[in-house]
């Protein structure tokens, strides 16, 4: 059963226990789909942050927006409760936007244009960064009720993209530029650092936390009352990556320099960490070369896709990616391979995805999937010789629903709260229901929202007869629903619910919305049935 939503600005469709393997398959039967797409998990986001809060309690999440800022991704964490790291006016814009508190942005450009300091200090955006004298004049100029944070300069030597070099005073020189703050009567509140995106050793983290003990000691001596250390990026966000050997180092050196109790809020910058893995891109060969030898025997083939480096692979350029595809169709390993090149579809010679790998021969038309490929990808394309960019699928694990409405409520930006009065909404709802071959997650979510009284008293009976359950939790979510009376007249009981398994039949009983008299489970199999696991009951 396919269930969609509008949780988000957007849709997002729900998956039960469909795969994203699945969702891809899926999407390139359709009739004439030939164009690249990502499919963005939301289950893999809120996942990143419980893991993130659970290993590295007493550090919160500032999301580096430049790394991803598609809104639905931008919604989520915003709901999550994350802060923001933003670099420019426009990203703390999107971020205002949302309904995000100013207190939960950081403006981590050492380096603003004068204009974005104008409109944060419009828009009361106050933290933000700096890193030379030349800022600090500028920001007494335009915003001198600024809330200042030092950015030194701590480099991991094997940093995917290192930052130092444009980047972050040296711990030796900062003691100049806080009595330049001092001097000018600005307010420094704290220390940052960066030790590089895509960091790979995570021990570096004791030496910038200890460099930044220091200029706290330093701040404090000058009369400033440092209260902010900001760990910055540089976290691994790949699905075969961990985060617990950066927790362990992170965790030990704040032990040590920044004890809990001492008065010091904790704050990062985590960008790929989040968005990463998140997000699955398919790709459709749409020609290939075939090379061969004097003798005339296949040597190697030259694979061209419909997206390349000025696309989404631009992190292959600029983030220093190293990109490897999975054939999305399963092939016979046994059949010989020869060696590969994928090219994206520009006309630049430069436009080259993979130099050298080991492939089939493939035919025109298969599609190859790129996993990992949340972080600086479409964020940073562009549509060179015409190419568009990849649309962006939006699935959201049904168990991750459940926990986003149980949890977060009120708190998630829902397009259907657009309607302004029960009339709009309820119409709304019965638009989508009669457009659709199948009942969407946010139909029953607007029942609940909008006035019950103004709806026919079986609307949702008759919706919800049609469903099948696939598990305990949608069963308790539509037990909720029930509950406070969203759309049910008479006695409250459902009659016609499909069930996957005994298990299921006899929760819902439990709970008691079957008419008296209807509590019996009925296989559909008929009398022959075995009771086995795949069993369907109904409540008739």
């Amino acid at each position: 059963m396919k269930l969609e939503c509008n949780f988000f600005a957007g849709s997002a469709r729900i998956l039960n226990e469909e795969t994203i393997t699945d969702v891809i398959k899926e999407k390139t039967r359709e009739f004439g789909q030939e164009d690249p797409f990502f499919v963005m998990d939301v289950g893999d986001i809120v996942q990143k942050i419980k893991v993130w809060k659970l290993k590295l309690p007493r550090v919160k999440p500032f999301y580096a927006v430049k790394c991803n800022d598609h809104p639905t991704v931008l919604e989520i964490l915003a709901a999550l409760g994350t802060g923001f790291d933003c670099a420019s006016k426009t990203e703390i814009q999107k971020i205002l936007e949302l309904g995000v508190d100013q207190s939960r942005i950081i403006f981590a450009n050492p380096c603003k244009p004068a204009s974005h300091l104008r409109l944060a200090a419009k828009l009361q955006v106050p933290l933000m960064t700096f890193d030379n004298e030349t800022e600090l004049h500028k920001i007494s100029a335009y915003y001198p009720e600024a809330k200042l944070v030092i950015r030194i300069r701590v480099d991991a030597p094997d940093a995917q993209c290192p930052l130092g070099m444009k980047f972050g005073v040296l711990p030796a020189d900062a003691g100049a530029l806080l009595a330049t703050a001092q001097t000018l009567g600005l307010n420094v509140v704290g220390v940052a650092f960066h030790v590089g995106s895509g960091c790979g050793d995570s021990t570096i983290y004791h030496e910038a936390i200890s460099s930044a003990k220091m200029i706290f000691e330093e701040a404090e001596a000058l009369g400033f009352s440092p209260h902010l250390l900001d760990i910055g990026g540089g976290f691994p966000g790949t699905s075969s990556s961990s985060l617990d050997e950066f927790a362990e180092n992170i965790n030990k050196a704040l032990d040590e320099f920044f004890p809990e109790g001492c008065g010091v809020e904790v704050i990062a910058e985590p960008g790929r960490y989040v968005v990463a893995s998140a997000f699955t891109l398919a790709t459709n060969i749409i020609a290939k070369r075939e090379v061969n030898d004097d003798a005339g025997s296949l040597t190697s083939v030259m694979y061209y896709i419909n997206d390349g480096v000025y696309g989404s692979f631009n992190c292959i350029l600029y983030d220093h990616q190293d990109v490897h595809p999975v054939m999305l169709q399963e092939r016979n390993n046994k059949k010989p391979h020869f060696t590969s090149s994928i090219w994206g579809p520009t006309c630049d010679g430069l436009d080259q995805v993979v130099s050298k790998m080991s492939l089939p021969r493939l035919p025109c038309g298969e599609w190859l999937v790129w996993p990992d490929m949340g972080a600086y990808t479409l964020v940073s394309a562009g549509t060179f010789n015409g190419f568009p960019l990849p649309k962006v699928m939006v699935v959201i694990p049904h168990h991750t629903w459940l926990y986003l409405e149980e949890h977060l409520g009120n708190n998630v930006s829902m397009s259907f709260l657009g309607a302004q009065n029960e009339e709009e909404c309820l119409a709304h709802d019965q638009h989508e229901a009669e457009g659709s071959a199948a009942l969407t997650v946010n139909a029953a979510s607007h029942y609940s929202t909008c006035a019950a009284k103004t709806l026919e008293p079986t609307t949702l009976e008759d919706y919800v007869s049609q469903l099948t359950f696939i598990d305990i939790g949608e069963i308790r979510y539509w037990a909720r629903l029930i509950q406070g009376g969203a759309g049910l007249g008479g006695d409250g009981t459902l009659e016609n619910m499909v069930f996957s398994n005994r298990e299921h039949h006899q929760a819902v009983s439990l709970l008691g919305f079957f008419p008296e008299g209807h509590g019996e489970h009925h296989c559909s199999a008929g009398p022959s049935c075995k009771d086995s696991e795949a069993t369907m009951y109904t409540s008739g």
